[in-house]
């Protein structure tokens, strides 16, 4: 299991690499919330998303000879995105499993950082698990998971260390801390830092609508599947279960999840777009839009939430701020 050791060794292999990104604020933000509310800006991190913490935390803790072999991931674009951008920097090959159907802006990306992306179809019922094992085994390929791996939490965690010493600065010893939940990769890895670092800094996982995977096996106790193929607006955070790896942590150091509607989330974009200046995506405003229009669902006081991905299709993005 991933521990607060291993996130400060993450955190160390990042150093000058990794960027620090900025926790933000807007007072037109706090009225529509009506609490202080900052945002972490991983929307400015490499790749356009955190997912680039954990994709350099798990190529840099492989060894020198493993690594030159190459790594393989899946994913419907920001992990994929994170693991090719951390591999091209070693200067090693990395082959990426992407759905056909993940927005054209990410296979592009991911392909102009020199991985082989290997699309599938998965409304046809194509299995990506089936297609990587081939593919591991042929290569010699080793697979990054987007969330159920420890070296992929621990970087996600780099985030956490962040946010403990940005509350800090800004007089923040009490909050709750809201961060967009697929899989739970970045909602433990945060958690964990925040346990030991800032224990007042309380972490709930949010989701979209009909992907509430994590918000009922929470308040559950044991894990609860999502139905139905993983296709919706939150692309980015569109996963079937939480890993066991991932619930365990969320169990231990979460509080209950959130869920918001396609709408809310909209309007949370639209707000990052006019109040921040930032390009936010569908499944990185989640948290943004539980902070703006769930405060009955939340404590009192400060609310932080992730900006966790920025890499939304243009149309789709003009259509959203057309729309406001």
């Amino acid at each position: 299991m991933t521990n607060i050791a291993d996130i400060e060794a993450a955190a160390e292999r990042a150093r000058g690499v990794v960027r620090r990104t900025p926790l933000l604020s807007s007072p037109f933000l706090d009225e529509i919330a009506g609490r202080p509310v900052y945002l972490k800006a991983e929307v400015l991190q490499h790749t356009g998303s955190f997912k680039f913490r954990g994709g350099w935390s798990a190529v840099s803790a492989l060894d020198q000879v493993t690594r030159a072999k190459g790594v393989l991931a899946f994913s419907s674009g920001n992990h994929a995105q994170g693991v090719a951008r951390a591999a091209q920097l070693h200067g090693v090959p990395a082959v990426i499993l992407m759905p056909a159907d993940a927005p054209k802006l990410k296979i592009e990306n991911t392909r102009a950082m020199d991985a082989e992306v290997v699309l599938y179809h998965r409304a046809a019922g194509e299995n990506r698990e089936e297609i990587g094992d081939r593919l591991r085994d042929e290569r010699g390929l080793t697979l990054i998971k987007p969330f159920d791996d420890a070296m992929v939490i621990a970087g996600q965690g780099t985030c956490g260390l962040e946010i403990a010493e940005q509350a800090a600065e800004a007089g923040v010893n009490e909050a709750t801390v809201l961060t967009c939940c697929g899989g739970g990769g970045l909602t433990s890895g945060i958690a964990l830092a925040l346990a030991d670092r800032a224990p007042g800094l309380t972490v709930r996982p949010v989701e979209p609508e009909g992907f509430d995977d994590v918000t009922r096996s929470l308040a559950s106790g044991g894990i609860k599947p999502n139905n139905g193929p993983e296709v919706g607006l939150c692309d980015a955070v569109l996963t079937r279960a939480p890993a066991e790896r991932t619930f365990a942590i969320m169990s231990a150091h979460c509080g209950p999840g959130l869920v918001v509607s396609d709408a809310e989330v909209k309007a949370a974009m639209r707000h990052a777009a006019t109040r921040l200046k930032l390009v936010v995506e569908p499944g990185g405003a989640v948290a943004l839009a539980a902070a703006l229009f769930h405060g009955d669902e939340l404590a009192e006081g400060p609310v932080i939430a992730t900006l966790s991905g920025g890499n939304v299709d243009p149309a789709m993005f003009a259509q959203i701020l057309a729309e406001g």
